[in-house]
């Protein structure tokens, strides 16, 4: 179950950032996910609920991931989506884009 140890990571990432800015609370962090990464959102939601239900900090936050397409290209001169067969060629594409998990923003409270 690797969506616990993302959910982890997407908490420590937030939590450090926030510290780093003397932030009161976490409101939201956002996070673009590769379809091609193998993972759930819907589970990494549900265990970053869990994991910040202890952190006064993060009480209200909120897990925002947005699942991102892949990207392939081709040696051929291809580009696009399509992540078997090139369909100019006939190879396999390289991707380029879409396994990857990349929190895009950290929305937080600070004190004045």
């Amino acid at each position: 179950m690797h969506e616990y140890s993302i959910a982890y990571d997407l908490y420590a990432t937030a939590r450090t950032a926030a510290h780093e800015h003397k932030a009161t609370k976490v409101k939201k962090i956002s996070v673009e996910v590769g379809k091609m990464a193998m993972v759930n959102p819907d589970q990494v939601v549900f265990l970053f609920d869990t994991i910040k239900d202890e952190d006064p900090l993060f009480r209200q936050a909120v897990l925002e991931c947005r699942e991102v397409s892949p990207k392939t290209k081709c040696p051929c001169g291809y580009a696009g989506d399509e992540i078997y067969i090139c369909p100019i060629c006939g190879a396999l594409p390289e991707l380029v884009r879409g396994r990857e998990i990349v929190v895009t923003n950290v929305e937080i409270e600070v004190e004045d």
